[in-house]
């Protein structure tokens, strides 16, 4: 059986596991593992399984060895959804784990086999090597390899376990866990109120929603900085959690972005704000299209198809083709023009659907200046009969006229379009942008299939 990529999943039969992890040495590479809620956190210090704590306790996760774990699904707690099993260097060991050669989990059963090797590893000092989770009653494994440059700090606390940050004892190579330990340089876990009794297993709440796949990785991901790295997988959280609250998260689409470089633009490319807008599309990418590739243009007068943006070039790709003059990359950024012209590009999108085909998201950047109002109103009527959506973006505090009109306007078989306006894209976070960008799509995704404008 092939071996896990990272980000890749798979399903895992049980009930009964063993999770081999190699590389992991007590003392040097410190094995542990986190029984989570759906939130992704510890209900309490009973769920962090590690050396001086090596079981949970209604015994469905042992640590059995320095390198092993086992694992009975069937006893895991109705409202854990997840088991994340980590490593992490003790702190007299320099460096990373991209130095421990051959780091990685085997997980085995009576009719399992699955293999994670690390992947793209770069400063962590601790990571999540796999997820082993539920997704809508059944188990699934995947390859995580993502962690935190400060370390078993860092890692517990994000799984929801409090650290002191007094240095621990020099007998003890990693802080221990305690629910009711005296004053002591060690991690707690510090519910507001007593923990509740442990709960058995039972059947979810009716309201409660399935368990869901986490964020999409793809190729390359593992090719950017850390401090990239770091933002987009903060960035893809948040746009699947869009996507999850409207049921779409396992949606696939073609996602285009058109970016508007006429001489308004300027102090918006200068300002190295357009950079930025670019930036945080590609999560939407990652997260819809089939192979996570950006399709992108840049209009004025006419249009320029740029090469598509794949995350492994992210950087290069910015500083090669967000530019507003000049010659780059044999495009000649003169020649689209400097005032608005939207119907060649919109018409060069229109042509490319077909009724009946898979679904299009285009993510259309603006400062406005829209003239030929009535001409993109009836294009846009004529669009409503093909699979695409168009979210248009208002950049800067302009009168945006005919786009909150086109949002609005009636005569079609369906709302093919929505616009927001964003006078500073930096003083936005990234949920709420991305709350903004996604809503509609969805629901307009459900509306276009049961017509038929999309297929199934």
């Amino acid at each position: 059986m092939p071996d896990l990529s990272r980000g890749a999943n798979a399903p895992v039969t049980g009930p009964a596991l063993d999770v081999a992890v190699s590389g992991a040495q007590q003392g040097t590479v410190d094995l542990m593992i986190f029984q989570l809620t759906a939130a992704g956190k510890v209900r309490s210090d009973a769920d962090f399984i590690f050396f001086n704590q090596p079981a949970s306790a209604e015994g469905a996760v042992r640590l059995t060895s320095a390198d092993r774990i086992a694992v009975d699904l069937s006893r895991v707690p109705a409202d854990v959804e997840n088991l994340a099993v980590a490593v992490a260097l003790d702190d007299s060991v320099s460096g990373s784990l991209a130095s421990i050669g051959g780091l990685g989990v085997t997980v085995s059963g009576a009719a399992d086999q699955q293999s994670a090797p690390a992947a793209g590893l770069t400063s962590e000092r601790a990571a999540v090597l796999v997820e082993i989770y539920r997704r809508q009653g059944a188990w699934k494994i995947r390859n995580v390899s993502a962690g935190w440059s400060g370390g078993f700090a860092d890692l517990v606390r994000n799984h929801g376990v409090s650290v002191d940050d007094d240095p621990a004892p020099a007998a003890a190579p990693m802080p221990t866990v305690a629910a009711q330990a005296p004053p002591a340089p060690m991690p707690t876990v510090a519910p507001q109120a007593p923990p509740a009794p442990m709960p058995q297993a039972a059947p979810p709440a009716p309201a409660a929603p399935p368990v869901q796949d986490g964020p999409r990785s793809v190729p390359g991901e593992e090719k950017l900085s850390l401090q990239k790295r770091q933002a987009l997988d903060m960035r893809k959280k948040e746009v699947h959690k869009v996507l999850l609250t409207k049921g779409a998260q396992n949606e696939r689409a073609r996602v285009i972005m058109v970016m508007d470089k006429t001489g308004s633009m300027y102090d918006e490319y200068q300002a190295g704000i357009v950079h930025r807008v670019v930036e945080k599309m590609v999560p939407v990418a990652i997260q819809l299209d089939d192979d996570g590739a950006l399709e992108s243009y840049l209009y004025a007068v006419t249009f320029a198809q740029l090469p598509d943006l794949r995350v492994e070039y992210l950087e290069q790709w910015i500083a090669d083709f967000v530019h507003i003059n000049g010659v780059r990359q044999g495009i000649d950024y003169n020649a689209i023009g400097g005032y608005n012209d939207e119907i060649p590009i919109m018409s060069h999108i229109i042509n490319s659907l077909q009724r009946g085909g898979k679904p299009v998201l285009v993510l259309f950047f603006t400062d406005g200046g829209f003239s030929k109002k009535k001409e993109i109103t009836k294009l846009m009527q004529k669009a409503a009969n093909l699979p695409a959506f168009w979210q248009f973006v208002g950049i800067g505090n302009n009168n945006f006229g005919v786009l909150t009109k086109l949002d609005e306007m009636a005569g079609r078989v369906v709302d093919n379009v929505g616009f927001f306006a964003v006078s500073d894209i930096d003083r936005i976070d990234d949920a709420e942008l991305y709350r903004r960008l996604l809503s509609e799509f969805p629901d307009w995704l459900r509306a276009a299939r049961g017509m038929g404008i999309v297929g199934a």
